[in-house]
């Protein structure tokens, strides 16, 4: 069974969904750790009440984004994950050859558009309201050196209704990424197989 690690920076909703998903036999995986960029972030708590281990890794304590990075690939290594899932992951991971194409991300809009530096969470939303394009979503990729960037695995699709504001997108665009992403999870860990 492959080895899950989920990274997260805020309240975790992804990755409690995605512990669940795992524990229900819904993804056939089984998260080791999760690591946290903050330690305010609610998700810690949520997720050590789960019985998870959390690390918190700060960017402010290391140099630069390479050696941040590493600092959170040896938390997942020391737990032996060799997947690692994003779940509102805000912080710019290197990713080394040793994990490309072993992370995944989900994103709360259609990607390659609203994607990019700074378009994460409510600004993405409220993007898409202001674009006045007729449909958003979410889309689970595979993370890169570039924000938002790696192959598309999976995407769902939103309508945006005439008065949307970006509040009441988001929560039907979450209520989706809470179905997509162990979806594409599993089908990705099916896809990919037992690690070599």
């Amino acid at each position: 069974m492959r080895r899950l690690a989920l990274f997260i920076s805020g309240t975790g909703g992804n990755a409690t969904n995605l512990l669940r998903a795992c524990r229900e036999g819904r993804v056939a995986a089984q998260p080791v750790v999760a690591v946290s960029s903050s330690a305010k972030a609610g998700g810690v708590q949520r997720l050590e009440a789960e019985g998870l281990p959390v690390a918190v890794v700060l960017r402010s304590a290391h140099g630069d984004d390479a050696a941040f990075s590493e600092a959170c690939y040896r938390q997942a290594e020391a737990a032996g994950a060799d997947v690692i899932a994003l779940c509102g992951w805000l912080k710019k991971l290197e990713v080394p050859p040793r994990w490309a194409g072993r992370i995944l991300n989900i994103h709360p809009g259609l990607l390659p558009r609203f994607g990019g530096a700074g378009m994460y969470g409510m600004h993405v939303h409220r993007a898409v309201v202001e674009a006045g394009v007729p449909v958003s979503g979410c889309t689970v990729h595979l993370v890169d050196n570039v924000f938002d960037h790696g192959e598309v695995l999976a995407v769902a699709e939103v309508p945006v209704a005439a008065g949307d504001t970006p509040e009441d997108l988001q929560k039907r665009v979450y209520e989706q990424e809470m179905a997509l992403y162990p979806r594409a999870l599993a089908a990705y860990l099916e896809r990919s197989g037992e690690p070599s």
